[in-house]
C-alpha cells in the first residue's frame, strides 16, 4: 500500500480527473436569478442536499462564472431541476455569454419572481447562506424557501460520461 504522505506529492491530469469523475452520473439543473438588467441562469451538475434542519441545499460553481456573479449579487435564486427532455436547455445554459432566456420558456416564480423553466421536474427557491472557497470552484450553501414537483411524469435530465441520459426505473 502507498505511502499517504507520498501520494500528496502526485500530479493529477485535469483530463484524467475529468474522465475518471465522468463516470459518476449527475442529475442537471439550472441556477438561476433576476437582477435589473433581466433573468440570468448556468447549468449545475453539482447540486446536492446539505441540511433538513434547516432546509439547506448546495452547489459548485466556477469561480469565473459570470453569470453566477450577477445571480449571486441578488442572493435570491431558483434552481430548476431539468426534465430528460431538456438537453437542449442544459446546452444554452452551459455557454458562457448571450442571453440564455432569449428563446427558453420560463416564468417568474410566485413566491420570489426567479425564473422557473417550463417542464422542469422541480423548481426549488433559495435564499445565498454561505460561499466557500474551493480551488477555482465556490461551494454554495443555500436555503430552501419554497419548492414544488412540477413534472412528477418525467425523469430528470442525466449527465453520464459526457453525454446526456435519462434515469430508469427499477
Amino acid at each position: 500500500m502507498p505511502d499517504p504522505a507520498e501520494a500528496m506529492d502526485l500530479e493529477i491530469d485535469p483530463k484524467e480527473f475529468r474522465t475518471v469523475l465522468g463516470h459518476f452520473p449527475t442529475g442537471v439543473t439550472v441556477v438561476a436569478g433576476v437582477d435589473d438588467e433581466g433573468a440570468h441562469g448556468l447549468a449545475v451538475g453539482s447540486f446536492f442536499s446539505v441540511s433538513l434542519d434547516p432546509p439547506l441545499v448546495g452547489f459548485c460553481v466556477g469561480c469565473e462564472s459570470q453569470s453566477w456573479a450577477r445571480i449571486s449579487h441578488t442572493g435570491r435564486f431558483s434552481v430548476n431541476v431539468l426534465s430528460e427532455h431538456q438537453s437542449e436547455i442544459s446546452r444554452v445554459f452551459a455557454r458562457s455569454s448571450g442571453d440564455k432566456f432569449a428563446e427558453i420558456d420560463w416564468f417568474a416564480s410566485p413566491a420570489t419572481g426567479s425564473p422557473w423553466i417550463t417542464d422542469a421536474v422541480a423548481h426549488i427557491d433559495c435564499d445565498l447562506e454561505h460561499t466557500y472557497e474551493g480551488g477555482d470552484h465556490s461551494i454554495i450553501v443555500a436555503r430552501v424557501l419554497t419548492m414544488q414537483v412540477h413534472r412528477s411524469d418525467h425523469s430528470p435530465l442525466i449527465f453520464f460520461k459526457g453525454g446526456y441520459g435519462r434515469h430508469v426505473g427499477l
